[in-house]
């Protein structure tokens, strides 16, 4: 039996998750995943019914893949179409569009969603694991930390107060987080800041013809418009207030109806909300203090002109718990936690500025600059609307975790194709398992020479071969990968990004002795000749 002492320094659980939205429903997720003890505390009984995020990518849908819940969600979202931007005159002057077939990551690279039901179906897979625990209707109150652990003070439902202890906390709590205001945390200001009104309409079937067939951003300088398709007959209005109107004015029905003239009338479908909303461009100055991380809007809030913001808050915690999982495992150093800020902060940073920069775009109110604008952009393309993907707009690792030799591959997303097999095509990570991969072009080395690759060390280690005699894929994504990219091995870490490359299987040895170094810190890890 562990004396009273020792019984101090062994806390209840190894995380505790505080929020229950989306980003905290992943997290809860991956960490009963990977086995750890974990709490969810969350304030709300029950899932929000109100959408609020409207997009998802393939790489998130990778992760779902990666827990096994993909296929659950699949039929609650929709190919997200072309984005048509159109000008002052109305003339089409940009779109955003998704990269052809065939998808490098196995799934339509851009989508929307039904949130409630699909944060409804995380948030009930979270819960299958026997180490995640689930406090509904409870709230923080508290939070305190030393040394050893942190220590979390929690409301029940009936005001009862229960004191808790873990190894680490991880904030999802959203953009007004209690646990970012109770570290102290702060938030930068980007520079971005403007009004507008959300409506999500649920439009009758024999009235969705007199809808545009794709997206599009009206980038008019007298009232700026986003429409959105959503999944089924579901369609979203994004609609920049002018100065002097009153938000909560402009939520009301007879309001909303007169902004949505020029395409529907009352009879032609159902509100299903309207709320107004500041689209601001905020950064946490700090993602983690001692043992408290934050994740999601509670770090970050960007404008939402990709639809990006929900895609960024499971980027952190996909981030941040496999490597967690990885320390806990005694597999890397403990300071391989201080890599998440690094690497997050900065992803997170780069694509809000480029977001910032294609909303100022759409949000200009001077008739004279976006007359410019119209013209500039229609030069770029030549004399006609330019097209850009949504995935080059979403920038790759630039710091942290990747192998510092100026390769552009390093810290790219590693594609997954599907794998052909007797019973049909798969998606390779459903043979491989995620985990650290070393992926070897069979065309050029053979499955018994990559096997030498392995070495001593502590990381969990799993060799991949694509073509040749390794793994058939179906379409020669990862095959066009390597010769792009001019290697034939590349080691892919547990979130799919690219550590490194290597011409052969000696180079590649040679990598993965050193990255080996990395992870067992402490004075190799965050040393700035092995990290970028």
């Amino acid at each position: 039996m562990l004396s009273p002492s020792e019984a101090r320094l062994q806390p209840e659980y190894d995380v505790v998750v505080v929020g229950f939205g989306p980003v905290g429903a992943v997290a809860a997720g991956l960490l009963g995943h990977a086995g750890l003890r974990t709490l969810v505390v969350e304030k709300s009984a029950e899932v929000w019914q109100i959408p609020r995020a409207v997009a998802i990518d393939h790489e998130i849908l990778r992760v779902l893949q990666n827990l096994g819940i993909a296929e659950q969600v699949l039929p609650y979202t929709a190919p997200f179409p072309a984005s048509e931007h159109f000008g002052a005159q109305g003339q089409l002057i940009r779109r955003i569009d998704a990269v052809a077939p065939p998808f490098p990551l196995g799934y339509t690279p851009t989508m929307v969603f039904t949130q409630p039901i699909v944060e409804g179906i995380l948030r009930e897979h979270a819960g299958t694991y026997a180490s995640v625990n689930i406090a509904l209707s409870h709230e923080l109150r508290s939070l305190t930390q030393t040394s050893e652990y942190a220590i979390i003070e929690i409301a029940g439902p009936g005001g009862e107060i229960q004191q808790v202890s873990a190894r680490y906390v991880i904030g999802c709590d959203g953009a007004s987080s209690s646990v970012r205001r109770m570290t102290g945390i702060k938030l930068k200001d980007l520079i971005f800041d403007e009004p507008w009104l959300v409506v999500d309409v649920l439009v009758q079937a024999s009235s969705l013809h007199k809808l545009p067939a794709t997206a599009a951003q009206y980038c008019n300088p007298e009232r700026p418009t986003t429409f959105i398709i959503g999944p089924n007959n579901h369609r979203r209005w994004e609609i920049m207030l002018n100065p002097g109107e009153d938000p909560r004015v402009m939520e009301q029905p007879e309001q909303v109806w007169k902004l949505l003239s020029p395409w529907l009338d009352p009879v032609d479908g159902t509100l299903w909300r309207a709320n107004s909303y500041r689209f601001h461009a905020l950064l946490a100055d700090r993602w983690r203090m001692g043992r408290i991380f934050l994740a999601g809007d509670a770090a970050h809030q960007q404008p939402p002109f990709i639809g990006q913001g929900m895609c960024q808050g499971i980027r952190d915690v996909v981030n941040l718990c496999w490597k967690l999982e990885e320390v806990f495992a005694g597999r890397a150093d403990v300071r391989l936690l201080e890599t998440y800020e690094q690497e997050r902060s900065q992803h997170v940073l780069t694509l809000t500025s480029r977001i910032k920069a294609i909303g100022h775009h759409i949000c200009e109110r001077d008739p004279e600059a976006a007359r410019l604008r119209d013209e500039t952009l229609l030069a770029q393309g030549g004399g006609k609307a330019p097209t850009v993907t949504r995935q080059e707009i979403v920038p790759p690792i630039e710091v942290g975790l990747i192998a510092n030799d100026g390769n552009k591959a390093n810290g790219t997303l590693f594609p997954q194709p599907w794998i052909n097999t007797l019973d049909g095509p798969v998606h390779m990570d459903t043979l491989t398992g995620v985990g650290w991969r070393l992926i070897v072009d069979g065309r050029t080395i053979a499955p018994h020479d990559a096997e030498v690759i392995d070495v001593e060390g502590g990381m969990a280690l799993t060799w991949v071969v694509i073509g040749g005699t390794g793994l058939p894929e179906k379409d020669d994504i990862v095959a066009h990968w390597f010769d792009r990219h001019a290697c034939h091995v590349a080691i892919v870490r547990p979130d799919h990004y690219v550590y490194g490359l290597a011409l052969d299987v000696e180079q590649a040895r040679r990598q993965v002795q050193q990255l080996n170094i990395i992870l067992a810190g402490p004075e190799g890890l965050l040393s700035s000749s092995q990290i970028g």
